[in-house]
């Protein structure tokens, strides 16, 4: 796709780990090309499938990094799953693996969490996983229950490397079970999509995905979403040859797609 093709679009999804920043730095051109939207008047959203904190959490680590935006502009997979579910069944009983800022996200959203009977299973990012916890969700499954993921991700990119994820706790419980998950919400599946078209009002074609991850981020041009791909987390150059999932732009980081996007506009 030719660089002038990202002049038709309207509004900008940025993954935060390994895009925005990574632990507790901001990556190269984080700062510039965020400051750029905003003299230019360009929406955009922060869109992480990370579900181990809330939005609120986000906005508070991007505020210790200097970036003042509102909650509004964040969108979670625990936040979209909480969406999806509501529109399921309003005040289900739910059996959480997750932390403590999942668990509440679900609470304020009217669910009841319920370790007994449940009605749905719900598997996230939890960096509080015991085995109990695991131990319990493998026998819920055995009994047929409902079981949605947050998101699909392996690894956590970390300043020191990566930490296992939802989809590496979706493979070992593949292996006691025998069960995947029904429904998996965040990228680059539907309800995530759904939830980002509702919240920006803007039709896919207008929208462009800047992340790290080939198999998520990347994926979302399946959505007919743009998808611009920053070498700056999980993702080598070298990763690009096979993949099933090809972005329509490749960059080192957020700030080599500011200084395209400057001499465009």
């Amino acid at each position: 796709m030719e660089i002038e093709q990202l002049k038709r679009i309207s509004c900008f999804l940025l993954d935060l780990d390994g895009t925005v920043y990574l632990g507790g730095e901001l990556l190269p051109g984080a700062r510039d090309f965020l400051d750029g939207l905003v003299v230019q008047q360009i929406p955009f959203y922060f869109v992480t499938n990370n579900s181990s904190r809330s939005r609120s959490e986000y906005q508070e680590k991007l505020e210790h990094l200097g970036l003042e935006y509102g909650e509004e502009r964040f969108v979670t997979s625990g936040e979209a799953t909480a969406l999806y579910l509501k529109n399921q069944k309003p005040q289900a009983r739910l059996f959480v693996v997750g932390t403590p800022s999942l668990e509440k996200e679900f609470v304020d959203h009217g669910f009841t969490l319920d370790e007994t009977d449940p009605e749905y299973v719900v598997l996230g990012f939890d960096t509080t996983l015991t085995y109990q916890k695991i131990w319990k969700l493998c026998d819920l499954l055995r009994e047929g229950r409902p079981f949605i993921a947050t998101h699909p991700d392996l690894n956590c990119p970390t300043p020191n490397g990566f930490m296992p994820d939802v989809g590496s706790m979706m493979a070992l419980v593949a292996a006691s079970t025998a069960r995947q998950p029904d429904v998996i919400i965040g990228k680059p599946y539907a309800p995530i999509v759904e939830a980002i078209v509702e919240k920006s009002g803007l039709p896919v074609t207008q929208l462009a995905m800047v992340g790290d991850r080939l198999y998520t981020d990347i994926a979302l041009g399946q959505a007919g979403i743009t998808t611009i791909l920053v070498l700056s987390g999980e993702t080598r150059r070298e990763d690009l040859a096979g993949s099933p999932n090809m972005p329509d732009f490749v960059f080192e980081n957020l700030q080599e797609l500011h200084l395209a996007l400057q001499s465009l506009r």
